[in-house]
């Protein structure tokens, strides 16, 4: 069955793709360590109350998270065939967060229905093909731009979730926003866990050895385990106090078994948000979560379909419609079972990077996920700083595309630049990519040149407009 020329290598293009089924197989399990801190991380940025104090609930957001991606994810393999990864997005979930708590009179169900909402309207554009023709619009010298950027936020991901660099507090006196280590110091096993992870897994990168990424985060684990149980680090925080040495998020540890709680799903409320905020607020939050997952899914799977070696000479991934309806079916299945918005995650590079080519991969990443959802020992025995050296590897190879870019044509050049940067210096893709269309209508049309420029991309770069100016907007109509 595991064969070439078998019927599974013919489904998935394994051997076509220039893969084999080990190769998938490392893939799977690399990008799932890559981002299985989400299923710990998701609970956390969902914890708060709402305004009737009610709360989502720890293990139920924790168990849900890992049923979706899972199933999700499963889904991506197995019909639109490419090593894509989905779970909640850390952007729309921390956009939900934030809205609950500051929105008297708004619930968690009220919210989640509007992100059920935003899916449902993204499946339609999917359908009537209006996301796919927004794609291709896309000048080429942009789309290389996005997996820069992608490479670039990739990277810095990682470097900050093993706390290699660290927020600098926004205070008076304070000349950068970030710096190295703690106070401008490396301090802590946890950093050395991942300089060690890194220099590992460079040195098998450069001599190309099979399993180079998986062997770097496995044996960083392995470490990072030895160290926990013999000195007791700790994580950074644990709820009260704040250790600057400790682990970013996760202490490597063994958890049993529980059953999960699924008592989230179908708890969304569509249409609350339209009765407690009326129709213009809830209008406009549900246009926010939109353009979110309508841009950032665009601009990752480019990036990583790009990686992959699977986007053709004209740049347009197979299956791309296929890619689209999940994306959009993971905002509608997330805020139905109240974890928010599920969405491709940039971590699915760490497989890639593995040399998964095929939707193989994201099975078994979906299968991990599932098994997470009963079983967790694998979520809270991998720390961010074990995988993290993955992520900064896998960044380098994005952003080695950046030469394909025509550095003389400044119509291009200055809205590619506008992207990669904006990407990991806002922390989203979105912003990077507004910023990219935007510049590119307008250079365009001073260069006197605006035929060149695709109807669809002076729609984007307008709605991107209404995007960067929500703020003022619902200050405006006094939405908080």
């Amino acid at each position: 069955m595991l064969k070439q020329g078998s019927a599974l290598d013919r489904y998935f293009k394994i051997s076509e793709r220039g893969s084999n089924f080990s190769r998938e197989i490392r893939g799977g399990f690399a990008t799932f360590f890559a981002m299985s801190y989400i299923v710990v991380l998701n609970p956390l940025i969902l914890s708060g109350p709402d305004s009737s104090g009610g709360t989502l609930g720890f293990p139920a957001v924790a168990a849900v998270t890992a049923l979706v991606a899972g199933i999700l994810t499963i889904l991506m393999g197995a019909w639109a065939k490419h090593p894509f990864a989905l779970a909640t997005g850390l952007g729309v979930n921390a956009f939900v967060a934030v809205t609950v708590a500051t929105n008297p009179g708004l619930t968690w169900p009220d919210m989640m229905g509007l992100v059920v909402l935003s899916g449902v309207t993204m499946l339609i554009l999917v359908l009537t093909g209006f996301r796919t023709a927004v794609f291709r619009a896309v000048p080429e010298g942009l789309k290389t731009a996005i997996v820069v950027g992608i490479g670039l936020f990739i990277a810095l991901i990682g470097l900050v979730n093993a706390g290699f660099v660290r927020r600098i507090p926004d205070v008076a006196g304070t000349t950068v926003p970030v710096g190295l280590g703690f106070d401008g110091k490396l301090l802590g096993w946890p950093t050395l866990v991942f300089v060690i992870g890194l220099v590992l897994t460079i040195a098998l990168v450069v001599r190309k050895v099979k399993g180079a990424i998986l062997i770097g985060i496995i044996s960083s684990t392995i470490l990072s385990v030895i160290l926990e149980f013999t000195l007791h680090i700790g994580p950074s925080f644990d709820g009260k106090t704040f250790n600057p040495q400790g682990w970013s998020l996760v202490a490597p540890k063994f958890t049993e078994w529980a059953a999960p709680d699924l008592s989230l799903i179908g708890k969304a409320n569509p249409f609350g948000a339209f009765e407690h905020l009326g129709f213009v607020a809830a209008t406009l939050l549900a246009f926010v979560i939109l353009l979110s997952i309508f841009f950032d899914a665009m601009g990752t799977m480019v990036g990583l379909a790009t990686e992959a070696g699977t986007i053709d000479k004209d740049g347009n991934i197979p299956n791309v419609d296929r890619v689209l309806q999940i994306d959009a079916l993971g905002a509608i299945v997330g805020g139905g079972a109240s974890v928010s918005s599920n969405q491709i995650y940039v971590e699915s590079g760490a497989g890639i990077g593995e040399g998964a080519r095929t939707g193989l991969a994201s099975i078994v990443t979906g299968l991990l996920f599932l098994v997470a959802m009963f079983f967790t020992p694998l979520i809270n025995l991998v720390p961010f700083e074990a995988v993290a050296p993955a992520l900064v590897v896998v960044g380098f190879m994005m952003v080695s595309q950046v030469g394909k870019i025509d550095w003389q044509d400044w119509g291009i050049a200055i809205p590619a630049f506008l992207t990669f940067t904006l990407m990991p210096f806002t922390y989203s893709i979105a912003n990077g990519l507004g910023a990219g269309f935007i510049s590119f209508v307008l250079i365009r049309l001073v260069q006197g040149r605006a035929r060149e420029v695709h109807p669809l991309m002076w729609a984007v770069a307008a709605a991107f407009l209404l995007f960067f100016g929500i703020g003022p907007i619902e200050a405006a109509l006094g939405i908080h």
